[in-house]
């Protein structure tokens, strides 16, 4: 059961129960990673596929190391030409094309129990209360545009003090050309019902210019 599938020279009969065996365990195991962590249906579509992808790109390579740094070369371009995904999707595909190696060596069973086993133990993690801090999910990300002129070091800290618990500088940016700043901070609020008398009161330092207070993330701190 745990052996390889694959005789010396890969028979067709061979090949199919490999595709069939990576393609229904890869559409289960997207199903349950998309759906638990509610991604799209075009990383739901790219997840199923990728065991299947992998395992025939190590089917035909079979040892040829040319072959094989060729490979490893597309996929360096691939990676390259794709948008960074959130660190549950990048396990996600890990996952997948790690299974793909099982599945392309014949270890059918071995690319089945890596893709079942591994999607279960994720959303088992994902139900434990582990690790959720009550402050890290009040953690904001506050950005305010203000023009060149104003001078931002200290201009904001005294509303900072009297509405925030704590803040932290997230970077600093020009837009509009360079005729304005975006300033980002990590912010926590003391009461989050003065967050309209918060912005009101930034609105006066920074010209009415934009304010926006986001859900703090990895993702909305690059945008």
């Amino acid at each position: 059961m745990f052996d390889s599938i694959y005789s010396a020279s890969v028979m067709a009969s061979e090949f199919f129960i490999m595709m069939a065996a990576s393609l229904i365990t890869g559409f289960v195991y997207s199903w349950i990673m998309s759906f638990r962590i509610r991604a799209k249906k075009r990383f739901f579509m790219v997840t199923a596929i990728i065991p299947f992808i992998v395992a025939a790109v190590i089917t035909f390579v079979n040892g040829n190391i040319g072959a094989g740094v060729a490979v490893g070369g597309a996929f360096a371009l691939i990676r390259f030409r794709s948008a960074p995904g959130s660190s549950d999707e990048i396990v996600a595909l890990l996952v997948a094309m790690g299974s793909g190696i099982a599945f392309g060596m014949g270890y059918v069973a071995y690319g089945v129990i890596i893709l079942l086993v591994l999607a279960l133990f994720y959303v088992l993690l994902s139900l434990l209360p582990v690790f959720e801090h009550k402050s890290m999910t009040q953690e904001r990300l506050l950005r305010i545009t203000i023009p060149e002129s104003l001078e931002y070091s200290d201009v904001f800290k005294d509303t900072f003090e009297h509405y925030l618990v704590y803040y932290e500088n997230a970077g600093v940016k020009t837009t509009g050309m360079g005729s304005m700043f975006r300033l980002s901070f990590k912010i926590q609020m003391k009461d989050i019902t003065e967050e309209k008398a918060f912005i009101d009161e930034l609105r006066t330092r920074n010209g009415n210019l934009e304010i926006a207070i986001l859900p703090y993330t990895e993702q909305t701190n690059q945008l």
